[in-house]
């Protein structure tokens, strides 16, 4: 008897636990995305005026795609820049933090949720 219930136990903990919400899951898809006040335009236009060009090494059209998570607060996190010109993904992040302007962050089923943003971005030198 005690072997049942001991396995009875462990099954419903088990089941128990799985069902918790994980509050620092990054979610893909949501309900509303976040959004940066004044629009995407607004966003790209800080993140333009942020770029030292005169850091980049290179001549011709660089590109990278930013990535980032933007907080339950708005703030972001986990910036990252994937590009074959290391410079200039240097010089993106570097643009991205310097920008202080919170994003509103996005919401799944009514919930303000964590959420991934992917941003391309290009320079031609």
């Amino acid at each position: 008897m005690k072997k049942i219930l001991l396995l009875f136990v462990l099954l419903f903990s088990v089941t128990a636990f799985s069902q918790e919400k994980n509050e620092n899951e990054v979610f893909e898809a949501v309900d509303k995305a976040a959004t940066f006040e004044g629009g995407i335009s607004s966003f790209r236009n800080e993140f333009a005026k942020n770029v030292d060009t005169k850091k980049v090494q290179g001549k011709g059209t660089f590109r990278t795609v930013m990535t980032f998570v933007v907080e339950k607060d708005g703030t972001i996190s986990e910036l990252k820049a994937n590009g074959e010109n290391q410079s200039f993904n240097e010089q993106a992040v570097k643009a991205m933090k310097k920008i202080k302007t919170k994003w509103s962050p996005a919401k799944k089923d009514g919930t303000t949720v964590r959420s991934r943003f992917k941003f391309p971005a290009a320079i031609n030198i």
